[in-house]
């Protein structure tokens, strides 16, 4: 190794920056990143400083975080006026329409959280909704993952096979389930509730506007009707 980097890694190990690093030993800070970043311990030290001056500058890290948020904010208007666009192109595709709906009555709709998730005890809901996701949305199959709710008496492996040939969903897809914890009902759901769920900032946006706009829609054909 050369000694210019060794002297790079005894400095940074000593919690130094890599602007002190460069000062000290005249290393271009790109060559410095090159050597380090991809360190687990070195990202550990990053780390360590950002929050140390964060701490000591409190009203510089306001103005990050002001800017931070303005910056996603715009990102996420970004997704809406996407899915005003989108919404003209698939408001006649029946499979969408069924997916919005449902989405409006069984879906995750929290604009706080950046998931888009539905859960039910149909099988064909949500073999309908994953139509939707994948054939009218054109998500892949490898972003959705699925999980079950089940009864202690039910077997994980047999409920998994049966949802996965009901909905289309493999195997594979599904994490690992949740058992409900103590006595159960003698009238209950025989093959426990699925969950269907994808992480996207961006699906969610254009999921919400969508609900927005498909509402807006139905107002404005109901006052149609009432005249």
């Amino acid at each position: 190794m050369r000694k210019d980097k060794e002297q790079a890694i005894a400095l940074r190990r000593q919690n130094k920056s890599y602007k002190q690093i460069s000062r000290d030993l005249n290393i271009p800070l790109s060559t410095l990143a090159g050597w380090l970043k991809d360190e687990p311990w070195s990202q550990d030290i990053r780390d360590k400083l950002g929050l140390e001056a964060s701490l000591a500058f409190p009203e510089k890290l306001k103005r990050i975080v002001t800017a931070n948020r303005k910056r996603w904010a715009g990102i996420h208007e970004t997704y809406r006026r996407e899915a005003i666009v989108e919404f003209e192109d698939l408001k006649d595709n029946p499979l969408f329409l069924a997916g919005i709906m449902l989405y409006w009555g069984e879906g995750e709709k929290q604009s706080k959280y950046s998931v888009v998730r539905l859960s039910n005890s149909e099988p064909e809901m949500i073999r309908i909704f994953y139509l939707f996701l994948t054939k009218a949305l054109k998500v892949t199959p490898d972003k959705i993952k699925a999980w079950l709710l089940l009864y202690p008496d039910l077997i994980d492996s047999v409920q998994k096979n049966f949802w996965s040939k009901a909905t289309g969903l493999s195997k594979e897809q599904f994490n690992k389930s949740i058992y409900i914890k103590g006595r159960h009902p003698t009238k209950r759901l025989s093959y426990g509730v699925c969950t269907i769920v994808i992480q996207s900032r961006a699906l969610k946006e254009r999921m919400l506007k969508w609900l927005e706009l498909y509402q807006d829609f139905l107002r404005s054909h109901a006052l149609k009707l009432e005249k």
